[in-house]
């Protein structure tokens, strides 16, 4: 609704003092067009607005000019008491400073709104830990968080996959919880770089100031880094066609993201899958898993590579059997 959207600039400003249309757009999922007719709604209606030119520019409050706007709608009352995973905040140490957050918000929402955070809290539940995880080592998280409070340099040591430990010393910028998993963003050699937590030791604050990028922002580098790590990986593809047993097994054979696509049940009740691994042996191993319940149609490398270890499945058995008799 534009009456919610203009509360929403008019708070942005205040918070900000100078955002651009272009930001503003983004931020409200709106055309620059929509957001300047509503400048002039704005200004129209004795809001202290004011656009400024060129480079460095946006629109902006007048110094002095406050709102005491407080009013919250259902949807964001019930955003407000969702938005917290308590094992993150636990990670950080802020899981009571959040409770005690919310029981003062709690209290001064009105009777009709008290009801509906209460009402969300009792029906939505946000868990983020997988099924599979295993606990993550985040004792350095204190130590990460004080200096980037701080803005200063940190050292530690950083545990590297098939590589030997690395000493860094680095300016920290930010911490970006990924599911349940810590990393800490950081600039090494004048490039962001990201670092798993857990992987961290012997973590200390150095006297050093840190050095931040002045255009850095945490949440942009993170997507591009996210989307970059996975156009990265991996990836080898096959058609494996399975029977109605494996189709119900699937949840417990692979992940549904491995599915690419799946076709048409046929007469005989077998569906084909174009199916994504991280390396042919995962497929390979896939397929040996499901027996004569799977097969592999393509590509030809994959279909003798099961066929071998099928074949060398039952060379072992027929050996064993002979060495009993």
């Amino acid at each position: 609704m534009r009456a919610d959207r203009l509360v929403s600039i008019l708070l942005l400003l205040q918070v900000q003092r100078r955002i651009t249309a272009g930001e503003l757009a983004k931020r409200l999922e709106v055309s620059e067009r929509t957001i300047h007719r509503d400048m002039d709604a704005l200004s129209g209606a004795g809001v202290p607005v004011f656009a400024e030119r060129g480079n460095g520019g946006g629109w902006s409050l007048m110094e002095a000019y406050r709102t005491n706007l407080t009013g919250l709608n259902h949807s964001e009352i019930q955003t407000l008491f969702l938005s917290n995973p308590p094992q993150l905040l636990a990670d950080l140490g802020l899981h009571q400073a959040s409770e005690g957050a919310l029981i003062k918000l709690l209290a001064a929402l009105p009777s009709m709104s008290r009801r509906d955070a209460e009402q969300a809290r009792q029906r939505i539940h946000i868990d983020t830990a997988g099924w599979r995880n295993s606990p993550e080592d985040v004792s350095a998280l204190p130590v990460l968080q004080e200096a980037i409070w701080q803005e200063r340099q940190i050292q530690f040591v950083y545990e590297r996959v098939d590589c030997d430990p690395a000493e860094r010393i680095v300016d920290p910028l930010g911490l970006v919880a990924k599911g349940s998993v810590w990393y800490l963003v950081a600039t090494h050699d004048q490039a962001p770089r990201t670092y798993r937590v857990s992987r961290i030791r012997q973590v200390q604050i150095t006297d050093r100031p840190a050095q931040r990028p002045a255009d850095f922002d945490l949440v942009n580098y993170w997507k591009q880094s996210a989307a970059e790590f996975k156009a990265s990986l991996p990836r080898f593809y096959a058609k494996i066609r399975i029977s109605p047993a494996a189709q119900r097994s699937m949840m417990y054979l692979v992940r549904p993201s491995r599915v690419e696509n799946s076709g048409p049940v046929d007469a005989d009740g077998w569906r084909t899958l174009d199916m994504r691994f991280d390396a042919e042996h995962e497929a390979c191993q896939f397929a040996l898993s499901c027996g004569r319940e799977a097969e592999v149609l393509h590509p030809e490398t994959l279909r003798s590579k099961v066929m071998a270890g099928a074949q060398g499945i039952l060379d072992h058995y027929t050996r064993k059997a002979g060495q009993e008799t």
